[in-house]
């Protein structure tokens, strides 16, 4: 990781993203990929002067980025890669839309119907394109997508030692050749991290002993216990690892366990959500 600091005035621009014009902020986040970097730019504007952080982020070994959304189906996973990111930056106000929308429980699904009936400003309307047009091109592709907007999700307290909700990095499931698709348009992104850096939590001797505990079956039916409870889909970090977030705008297509599968599965989660702020997500 690299981390510097310095000032700028008026404008910046990287990586065939247009210049955004930052003299009327006073905080803005910018994040994009370049040549297997994730990059993170936050700027502090300072009376005449902008003071920027700049984050970057090693993310080759795992990730491949595209610039379309044909290209984010059509490539395959391949040795470690077993993310693929069409990497955008994203017009239109997706804050209005969560603002507009009464979260009655802790999340709520947005349809597509629901959507279009919103009175939204022009770049509340910008934003609701961008939502209608991944739908319908994802379910043209064959997918499932599911809109939803975020407080919190509920947390697994069924065993103290082994939380199995989305907050504990996971890898997905499928009998079929399928993948999972994430992007999230406002709130928190979700985190992904390679798999050298984590550990099976069911390798663990002292999960291992406490999983044998709680299961009363044939020693021969013992992994299959593990599986149909999902205690295998989950990881823990090893110490030090720094998990790479997704960022806002990407849509990624992630890597999961399945028969035909040449890769490993990537290993994701949700993040933990600010204090008050909503997510909005796409997921399938």
């Amino acid at each position: 990781m690299i981390i510097k600091r310095f000032t700028l005035i008026s404008e910046c621009k990287r990586n065939n993203i247009n210049a955004v014009r930052i003299s009327d902020f006073s905080f803005f986040k910018l994040e994009f990929f370049q040549n297997g970097l994730f990059i993170h730019i936050t700027f502090l504007k300072s009376s005449s002067t902008l003071s920027i952080m700049l984050n970057i982020s090693q993310t080759d070994s795992q990730m491949h980025c595209v610039s379309s959304f044909q290209d984010l189906v059509a490539t395959p996973f391949h040795g470690s890669i077993n993310v693929i990111c069409w990497t955008r930056s994203l017009i239109g106000d997706f804050a209005e839309i969560v603002n507009k929308v009464e979260v009655g429980d802790h999340i709520v699904e947005l349809h597509p119907d629901e959507l279009r009936e919103l009175v939204l400003t022009e770049q509340g309307h910008l934003a609701r394109i961008i939502l209608l047009n991944d739908m319908k091109v994802l379910q043209a592709h064959g997918a499932s997508p599911t809109l939803n907007l975020i407080e919190y999700y509920e947390r697994d307290d069924s065993y103290s030692f082994f939380p199995t909700d989305v907050y504990s990095f996971h890898v997905d499931r499928a009998p079929i050749a399928t993948d999972t698709f994430l992007c999230t348009y406002y709130g928190e992104t979700s985190e992904i991290l390679p798999n050298a850096q984590a550990t099976q939590k069911v390798l663990i001797p002292e999960i291992w002993d406490e999983l044998k505990k709680l299961y009363d079956g044939a020693d021969e039916h013992f992994e299959s216990f593990l599986s149909e409870q999902f205690f295998d889909l989950h990881y823990q970090a090893n110490p030090d690892t720094k998990p790479i977030k997704l960022g806002l705008g990407h849509l990624c297509r992630l890597a999961i366990d399945h028969p035909e599968s040449k890769v490993l599965p990537c290993l994701h989660r949700a993040p933990k959500e600010k204090n008050g702020q909503k997510r909005l997500l796409l997921i399938c």
